[in-house]
């Protein structure tokens, strides 16, 4: 004969508070972990981009190393090798080399 407690069969009537500060707890890591230093990136990220002047080296998103020729609103003159020069988004711009390019 099978026999099923009815105790473990039955729902417990206990307190939710320890099922919600272990939700609160993974929400809180979550954030500290994971969205936070995301945000931090894309502000620097944003300064960056805001900040760019003419003779930054640079690297786009694709990978192409360039200098900056001219520098719109929206959108930046890249000076690539010799005569060739690209106009990127600003959101493609992702890196700024000057400093180690003087190394």
């Amino acid at each position: 004969m099978l026999f099923i407690p009815l105790q473990a069969a039955a729902p417990q009537a206990g307190s939710a508070l320890p099922t919600i500060l272990m939700f609160g707890a993974i929400i809180l890591v979550m954030w500290l972990f994971m969205i936070r230093p995301q945000r931090k990136q894309q502000k620097e990220l944003n300064e960056f981009r805001n900040s760019l002047r003419k003779g930054d080296k640079v690297v786009t998103v694709g990978g192409i190393y360039g200098e900056v020729v001219e520098v719109s609103e929206k959108t930046c003159l890249i000076k690539v090798d010799g005569d060739v020069k690209l106009r990127v988004d600003k959101q493609g711009l992702v890196k700024d080399y000057s400093e180690t390019a003087q190394k």
